[in-house]
């Protein structure tokens, strides 16, 4: 049998993953100004911690759960999302205590599982970049969390997003208007497709955001939330808005989205663009005011929003949206004959351990295959090394794009050649490349660069790690 990884799931490639490890540490960057702080939860949980607060008659318990026995006979799941989970650390951990700061602000990245049918953008492992915060029922926390959404998404760079927005109210409003949804679908029960037929008694709010061509022509003129809401709830949404407004944030409201999660209340959103005629949705959450007392802790207000990696990049590169991702390594070490090795080894070592990112020869190539390899690697900085030079002592360091060379003692390298030093000579020679010298630069024992031209000679002596140019 061959080994094949399983259906719905990716290796994620080097070339790959430097686009994932950008994209998450520009998540952490944007979350770190609003005061964000990593949490991990375990990818895999007891059972009743998704059902019962996702809801049980969602499609990612009825449909969607990785879900099992383990040894122990203990009912897991692998999660299919994330704010279950740090909902139920955050009650067991008693993050809730006083002497916690208030309100709470936690971020977390991570797989996801859900069987489902694998599409582009949509695997059964999927990755998921989300938010959390809790202790605030202030509105201003809704938008402050919508605009870190808007401000990720469009720094990284995703185009014509649009904000939907819309609220689900208090308990009493959804109950409310559950019903009246419940009077209007039901006559209209036979026409709704089977899906959509069996949440009308489960779930009839999912109706609205059913993709079914009947389900869609059925709740055309269904009634709207907006019309059901109490003064507490319409309250809140009027504020919603109004900040929203204030910050300069545009946003749509869409009455037909609840999202399909159960634990939500109030305000809801999803950041929607289009590609290849598609509308797909990048970002999305809203409040959850419940969960925490239904996991046992006090009654908590929470807000947070998801958002799926694999679908991001896969936004990203649609839109055409080349992501600055700096691969080029430093140093490139050419290493010639075995009698090079063991100083090579030690070079490159030298030069990690200050920092530059290095690589050697470990084939016994020939120089113009190694040559190639530095370009490959987008070396900045090569270094031939051979027999000879470890028994001078010498080696030229070359400027890989100008091609200029200075010559440098092993021994300044191996003790501890300091970044700025090593910078400084490549940005003098480009300069008087430009100016039009030719450089021969030598470094002495005494530290000094002498630079012999046909121009006047020109020493440069360190200095406090500052270089001085002398004419005479």
């Amino acid at each position: 049998m061959k080994l094949q990884k399983p259906k719905g799931t990716q290796d994620i490639l080097p070339a790959e993953s430097a686009k994932w490890q950008y994209v998450e540490g520009f998540a952490r960057e944007i979350f770190k100004r609003y005061n964000y702080a990593e949490v991990r939860t375990p990818i895999f949980e007891h059972y009743e911690v998704i059902s019962r607060s996702v809801g049980d008659t969602t499609d990612i318990v009825t449909k969607e759960m990785y879900d099992f026995y383990d040894k122990g006979d203990r009912h897991i799941t692998l999660r299919p999302e994330g704010t279950a989970p740090v909902v139920r650390s955050y009650v067991e951990n008693k993050l809730f205590a006083p002497e916690v700061q208030k309100p709470s602000k936690f971020y977390y990245m991570g797989p996801m599982f859900r069987y489902e049918r694998p599409q582009a953008g949509r695997l059964r492992q999927f990755h998921q970049i989300g938010v959390e915060c809790f202790g605030s029922s202030n509105p201003a926390t809704d938008v402050e969390t919508i605009a870190m959404a808007a401000h990720f998404l469009k720094e990284i760079g995703i185009q014509g997003v649009k904000l939907h927005l819309n609220t689900l109210g208090n308990p009493d409003s959804r109950a409310a208007y559950r019903q009246a949804l419940i009077d209007y679908l039901t006559p209209l029960k036979d026409s709704l497709s089977k899906d959509s037929q069996r949440r009308l008694e489960e779930n009839p709010l999912r109706v609205l955001d059913s993709k079914e061509k009947e389900d869609k022509a059925a709740v055309e003129n269904a009634p709207s939330i907006l019309d059901y809401l109490d003064e507490e709830s319409q309250a809140h949404f009027d504020a919603v808005r109004q900040m929203l407004e204030n910050l300069g944030v545009d946003y749509i409201i869409d009455t037909n989205m609840v999202r399909g999660l159960d634990y939500y209340n109030h305000t809801i959103f999803e950041f929607i663009t289009e590609i290849e005629g598609n509308a797909l949705t990048v970002c999305a959450g809203g409040r959850y005011d419940g969960l925490v007392a239904y996991f046992g802790g006090p009654e908590t207000a929470g807000f947070g929003f998801g958002l799926g990696v694999e679908r991001l990049l896969l936004v990203l590169e649609k839109q055409g949206v080349a992501l600055p991702i700096e691969n080029d390594l430093d140093v490139y070490i050419a290493v010639l004959g075995e009698g090079a090795n063991i100083k090579a080894l030690e070079l490159v070592q030298a030069l990690r351990q200050q920092g530059f990112k290095a690589e050697r020869d470990y084939l016994n190539r020939k120089l113009k295959a190694q040559f190639k390899s530095a370009d490959v690697f987008g070396a900045k900085t090569l270094i031939t090394l051979g027999e000879s030079e470890v028994e001078s002592g010498q080696v030229k360091v070359k400027n890989n794009q100008t091609r200029e060379e200075v010559q440098v003692s092993l021994e300044t390298i191996s003790q501890k050649l300091l970044r700025s030093f090593f910078e400084k000579l490549v940005l003098y020679i480009v300069e008087k490349n430009s100016q039009g010298f030719s450089p021969r630069l030598f470094l002495c024992s005494n530290e000094e660069i002498i630079d012999t031209t046909k121009a006047p000679t020109h020493v440069v002596s360190l200095l406090s790690l500052e270089i001085e140019i002398f004419v005479d």
